[in-house]
């Protein structure tokens, strides 16, 4: 199934099911529990990301092209760091460049979200992808002034700006979409600047449900980016790349579709 979660013409949040000929139809219930789809098409003016997050947890430098561009050795184990949940953007709503606390190197990074549909706790990798609701698109945006030098050696600072984790366009549940081979990628101004598969994963999903949710109670609603691909703007050469005002990110992953930004500033 397709999920999408919408503001109606009255301002009011819904869940639908996107059908085959474009349509949607109002979903009732609780997605993370007992839901039904309804025969009422929905009534969609605003595509709003597809879930609102619990927490989100993000792993780092798990494309192991991506750890090359950048030079840095791949991890035994997953690296985990957190975005806010203030930091979520909306299909279609504007990433804004920090102006008051000021970056001047903002970078994308399209990534594979993995959405929980059920508490877990150490759950084994052969049982992890049970405990999967969907799969979206992320970009996983990033100053990497603030992440690098400005961070007091942690990410999180540069990783949490409001607007730094655009999800969407819609939730495609497990039992349609495997995670183990998607073709992953970044437009930049209709340019391609990321191009990989999620079969270059050092960690695949298993892997990584299997570490988080090690002593740890991961809830229903909790979002997992899983990394990105070689291509970011921090590696391009001659300099790198960064966003800038006017600029469009879109992040397309095979089987789940395209999520688009323009780029502002704050």
């Amino acid at each position: 199934m397709k999920i999408i979660r919408h503001l109606d013409s009255k301002g009011a949040a819904h869940y639908a099911s996107e059908q085959t000929d474009g349509s949607a139809l109002r979903i009732e219930g609780d997605i993370y529990g007992s839901f039904r789809v309804t025969n009422e098409v929905a009534d969609v003016a605003r595509l709003l990301a597809p879930v609102v997050p619990t927490q989100i947890l993000c792993v780092g430098l798990n494309y192991k092209k991506h750890a090359e561009e950048t030079g840095a050795k791949l991890p035994e184990r997953p690296v985990l760091f957190v975005k806010g949940i203030n930091a979520l953007q909306h299909p279609g709503e504007p990433i804004l460049l920090p102006r008051h606390l000021r970056s001047d190197e903002v970078d994308y990074e399209c990534e594979l979200a993995v959405v929980i549909g059920r508490a877990c706790k150490n759950v084994s990798r052969e049982h992890a992808l049970e405990y999967v609701l969907g799969y979206t698109c992320a970009n996983d945006v990033s100053a990497r002034d603030h992440q690098i030098k400005l961070g007091g050696s942690q990410w999180c600072r540069g990783k949490f700006f409001d607007t730094f984790a655009p999800l969407g366009p819609r939730l495609v549940t497990a039992d349609e979409l495997q995670p183990h081979n998607l073709r992953i990628h970044t437009e930049l101004n209709g340019e391609t600047v990321q191009d990989s598969r999620t079969s270059d994963m050092a960690f695949d999903v298993p892997a990584i449900i299997e570490y988080l949710s090690g002593s740890t109670t991961l809830v229903p609603g909790t979002v997992i980016l899983t990394g990105t691909p070689s291509g970011v703007g921090m590696a391009t050469k001659p300099l790198p790349r960064w966003l800038r005002a006017g600029d469009e990110v879109t992040i397309e992953i095979e089987g789940i579709g395209r999520l688009t930004n323009p780029v502002r500033e704050e």
